[in-house]
């Protein structure tokens, strides 16, 4: 694949990934209720999340596109859509249908998608792993803020 088309790809991915994680937001975002909700001591300020799950975003084009790139249509790139269409589908359950209970059986099949993809990437293209760190580091806190409100409500 020529250079200038394999970065067109990574517009592509990121435009896509960011995009979409950003309409998803915007569509979701917290109301009254999410307000009213008791919330672990830990809870960080709402200003906090945006730049978050930006940055995060675009890790994660970066590293489907590679995925896309290197791993032909088999398993890694199967876990790597699945943990997109998890992710997105998180904000809707929890704040559209205001279902933590829900949206935490969400996050955990996220959290497992997410390790499954750096197993399976890890000895491939470890770049591609690595990328998915700080994510799995997020999703995890974010497993476990899920979880607390779940008790606390």
């Amino acid at each position: 694949m020529a250079t200038l088309t394999r970065y067109l790809l990574l517009a592509v991915f990121i435009v896509v990934v960011l995009g979409g994680g950003t309409l998803i937001g915007l569509f979701n975002l917290p109301d009254g209720w999410y307000a009213a909700l008791r919330k672990p001591p830990f809870n960080p300020p709402n200003a906090v999340f945006a730049p978050v799950w930006s940055t995060l975003y675009v890790l994660i084009a970066i590293a489907g596109w590679r995925t896309f790139l290197r791993a032909g249509s088999g398993t890694a790139r199967t876990l790597w859509v699945a943990q997109l269409a998890l992710n997105f589908l998180w904000s809707p359950v929890f704040f559209g249908l205001h279902r933590p209970d829900l949206a935490l059986a969400v996050i955990v099949l996220l959290l497992i998608a997410i390790c499954a993809f750096i197993s399976e990437r890890w000895s491939k293209d470890a770049v591609a792993a690595w990328l998915f760190a700080p994510y799995l580091f997020w999703v995890a806190f974010a497993t476990l803020l899920n979880g607390a409100i779940v008790m606390l409500n």
